[in-house]
């Protein structure tokens, strides 16, 4: 299992936007096979950062993720909105492993 936390970084005239788009990814994503969880947390003290935190069963299920059309639409839509290039970083789940547990 594999869990992802992306950092985004909004420019602040985009906050809205940025939440609205990427909810409606949030809603399509958790619908995939392989999909945990897909959450989105924004930062308690700065309002214009982001993780998205993404826990699939694979690599294989995580990288057909970037292929869905929600996944492409957001991508394309938030582009622009964005401060600074996101940044995904890969962590390997160690607890639970069942996937009855999520």
């Amino acid at each position: 299992m594999i869990v992802t936390f992306v950092h985004v970084w909004v420019k602040e005239e985009h906050i809205g936007e940025f939440i609205e788009a990427t909810i409606e990814n949030h809603k399509e994503s958790v619908k995939e096979p392989g999909n945990l969880r897909f959450d989105i947390l924004q930062d308690a003290s700065d309002p214009a950062k982001f993780v998205l935190y993404e826990a699939y069963e694979s690599e294989e299920a995580s990288a057909a993720h970037k292929n869905t059309q929600h996944y492409l639409t957001w991508r394309d839509k938030v582009a622009g909105w964005m401060a600074q290039p996101r940044q995904g970083i890969k962590h390997t789940i160690v607890y639970p492993t069942d996937r009855n547990s999520w």
